[in-house]
């Protein structure tokens, strides 16, 4: 009689465990992403961060680092989206992009950004290309800003033999940015030593015109392009290990005016890669940092967001970056 009872009991104990188990490891995975503070995200490497409001979400888009420990490299094969209404909690969707989804590229999956026209969304990235040697842009479009995205051209809309013909900068075709102006022009940034850029069609994929140059202190690579009240700001990496500067405008071509150091050296990460954008009424940088031990680093980067402050005269105040990240963003009162 007591055979027959031992094995239920050992089965109901063996449920219990399983259950504990499973809801300890899932508490312990919800505390990694909704956690406040930074990093914002904590259960995976995220890199690179491209930030975009739409209607009343702020959208996050990264690469991945997938380096694993003690590897010196940039291992990144696909980008990530995040959402949040309250720039605190952020919920991650499925993998909407991938470098396997443009057929001409060979890997790696760099710095991107999106944005929206017409009701649809333009993912600019930056990655390796198969046949033509060195790093090239592609975009990808969907129908909202979660994706799945495809790629919207079929080819890469940027090439290391348009800016390189002689093939000696192998990775100048990085860090794509992208603006909607005023008067409905886009135009698309990027570039490693040399900050290029140029006009694109109503289409958003292809280029209008030529490939232009601009002339900006100390500049490396990671440009930014944001408009606000009359003046543009063109925020970059300068120097290694990099730090942020920026310089401003009243025109989108130019002359850009030096401002000086915007962001200091993030953490352990020897790279630096910003994106600044307004909601809820407040100004939001978003940037990464090498501070998820025992393991970040360089090559597994973490995204941060701290406020960021204008002085009276449109200049931008020196971000302060910490720890306990922003608050919870709350619609501003009319």
């Amino acid at each position: 009689m007591m055979k027959r009872l031992r094995l239920p009991v050992v089965n109901s104990l063996l449920l219990l465990c399983a259950i504990v188990c499973i809801n300890s490891t899932f508490a312990q995975q919800t505390s990694k992403t909704n956690v406040a503070g930074n990093p914002v995200i904590r259960d995976k490497y995220t890199a690179d961060p491209g930030a975009f409001v739409y209607k009343d979400s702020a959208y996050l888009y990264t690469g991945h680092d997938e380096a694993p420990p003690g590897k010196e490299g940039y291992v990144m094969h696909e980008w990530l989206c995040f959402s949040s209404a309250d720039m605190e909690h952020w919920k991650e969707h499925p993998v909407p992009l991938t470098v396997k989804d443009f057929t001409w590229a060979k890997d790696d999956a760099w710095a991107s950004q999106v944005i929206e026209r017409n009701g649809k969304f333009y993912w600019y990235v930056a990655t390796e290309h198969a046949t033509v040697p060195g790093k090239a842009i592609g975009v990808a479009v969907a129908n909202n800003p979660t994706g799945p995205f495809k790629d919207a051209l079929g080819k890469a809309l940027i090439t290391n033999d348009m800016t390189s013909p002689d093939s000696k900068m192998m990775w100048d075709d990085i860090d794509p940015s992208v603006i909607i102006d005023k008067d409905g022009q886009a135009y698309l940034f990027w570039g490693n030593h040399k900050c290029y850029y140029a006009k694109l069609k109503q289409n958003m994929i292809e280029l209008d015109g030529d490939i232009k140059t601009i002339d900006l202190q100390d500049y490396t690579e990671a440009p930014w392009i944001h408009q606000r009240n009359g003046w543009y700001y063109l925020s970059y990496a300068t120097g290694f290990p990099e730090k942020i500067s920026y310089s401003m405008s009243k025109n989108l071509n130019g002359p850009w005016q030096y401002k000086g150091i915007l962001n200091e050296v993030a953490g352990n990460s020897n790279t630096n890669h910003q994106a600044i954008i307004d909601f809820k009424g407040k100004s939001y940088f978003v940037y990464h940092n090498g501070s998820i031990q025992t393991d970040g680093g360089s090559f597994r980067r973490s995204v941060c967001i701290d406020y960021l402050y204008y002085n009276t005269d449109g200049s931008i105040k020196r971000i302060v970056m910490t720890t306990e990240g922003v608050k919870p963003a709350t619609a501003r009162k009319k």
